[in-house]
């Protein structure tokens, strides 16, 4: 476990929190996206998913702090061909820790412990327990050793195993580091939080998270794909060895993803979840706080952690963000929670391509708007240089010099087989030299350049150079 839009009906609470029944699950579509940005979603998605060889890639998209759009692309059943569609749930992988984190603050909210408790107060026997506190093993700073590394499913991780083994396994062996010294990303981690969460609330997890997060919030989709394997209406997952065929993937035993990466639903469901951090709705502001501040370690560097959550800047944002992997699955949940926007994206193979998806379409969809009018003129250049075309009444004297007849050759040559840019953004200005310098980020799947240009008053052009970006 690393780390479409719909409404969902048909599954009645209890189902919610156990997970185990078998139901059929109808959904309403939801698009009421402008249909530009629609088509620039769709187009993110369709060429990363050809790029990575991903089978399928269902999406929702949240702007405004509502859900606007959600679509599915691709198969989700291959032999025979299944289309993928927004009704089909993924497993979600370690975007489930950020559930078990909420668990944690609700119960830290009812005055029932605190995130500076050690754990030896509820889970005796660890090693240091006595030390070791809830925020560090929500934080991955505990020192406790990762019991899933691998990207792989190993032998002994197709048998049931329950929690208390695994920390039995893991939980007592010597740190890694010292409680609070580094960040080291380990699901051991969450399932000492599961235990805490059932231990304190005399509830298994399931159940308390659907009293207080899937009910309220009407995340009608969610399934314990611990507990019991999806369903044939559902995504199958995939696994590729080297560069040969897709195969289905094998299932965890039960009790491999307690609390670490248990949950599955769809990405509307997902969304349902976003909304209501963009919102606040769930928890108490101090906890979302809590939740979404980057934890220091002890020489005072930053984690880039927060509960449950990476804390990050994309393109000048704050993202609070998470990625998931179990067998088969991959998924990316991205939410900007300052602009109101999010996007949850489930992909039913271990190559990737959900983050790409996720963060590309998360700043498409910010970003969102008319294109400035550098913008404009130096996107029309580059489509004339993939082209072989350069318009020289633009050009100042030395720049007209350098765009010789092999240099634009070069441009067509490496530049005309991309194709059109996925986003095409300026990132970057400022005055030098008595010009305006101008830095834009073009965005292709698995690859990013940076074009820079250099403009006079009069509006002649000094630069334009395209390199791959850092």
């Amino acid at each position: 476990m690393k780390k479409s839009l719909l409404v969902i009906i048909g599954l009645t609470s209890g189902l919610v929190a156990a997970g185990m029944t078998q139901v059929q699950v109808q959904a309403q579509a939801v698009d009421t996206i402008d249909p530009v940005l629609r088509g620039r979603i769709d187009r993110i998605a369709s060429q990363v998913l050809e790029q990575r060889g991903v089978p399928s890639a269902s999406i929702a998209v949240v702007k405004g702090g509502k859900i606007v759009y959600t679509h599915a692309y691709g198969l989700a059943h291959l032999n025979p061909d299944v289309k993928a569609t927004s009704e089909m749930r993924y497993s979600i992988g370690s975007v489930s820790k950020q559930f078990t984190a909420a668990a944690i603050l609700i119960l830290q909210e009812q005055g029932k412990l605190s995130l500076d408790d050690v754990v030896e107060k509820y889970v005796p026997g660890l090693t240091r327990g006595n030390e070791v506190t809830i925020r560090q093993i929500l934080s991955h700073t505990s020192g406790y050793q990762d019991y899933w590394p691998e990207d792989y499913l190993m032998t002994p991780m197709m048998k049931q195993e329950s929690a208390q083994q695994i920390l039995d396994t893991w939980a007592k062996k010597p740190l890694d580091f010292e409680p609070g010294a580094k960040w080291q990303y380990s699901n051991t981690n969450y399932v000492i939080a599961g235990e805490i969460v059932e231990k304190v609330s005399g509830q298994r997890l399931m159940e308390f998270l659907g009293e207080h997060v899937f009910h309220p919030l009407g995340m009608k989709s969610v399934w314990d794909s611990d507990e019991t394997k999806l369903t044939s209406t559902d995504a199958t997952p995939y696994v590729r060895a080297a560069l040969g065929p897709l195969r289905p993937a094998p299932k965890e035993g039960r009790g491999w993803m307690f609390a670490a990466g248990e949950l599955a639903m769809t990405p509307h469901d997902l969304a349902l979840w976003d909304e209501s951090l963009i919102a606040q709705t769930v928890l108490k502001p101090e906890s979302y706080t809590q939740m979404f501040t980057e934890v220091k370690l002890k020489d005072g560097k930053g984690s880039r952690y927060g509960l449950g959550v990476e804390v990050t800047q994309r393109d000048g944002r704050r993202s609070i963000e998470h990625s998931g992997e179990v067998t088969g699955f991959v998924s990316d949940n991205e939410v900007l929670v300052d602009d109101g926007v999010a996007v949850a994206v489930l992909t039913n193979h271990m190559a990737g391509g959900a983050e790409e998806i996720a963060q590309l379409v998360a700043s498409t969809v910010a970003g969102a708007g008319a294109q400035t009018e550098a913008e404009k003129q130096t996107l029309a250049i580059y489509r004339g240089l993939q082209n072989g075309q350069i318009d020289r009444g633009l050009l100042a004297p030395n720049l007209n010099d350098y765009f010789s007849e092999q240099t634009v050759g070069d441009f067509k040559d490496s530049l005309a087989p991309l194709g059109e840019p996925l986003t095409f953004k300026q990132m970057h200005e400022e005055l030098r030299g008595g010009m305006t310098l101008r830095v834009f980020r073009v965005v292709y799947p698995g690859k990013r350049l940076s074009l820079s240009t250099y403009t006079y008053p009069d509006g002649k052009l000094e630069q334009f150079l395209v390199s791959p970006a850092d």
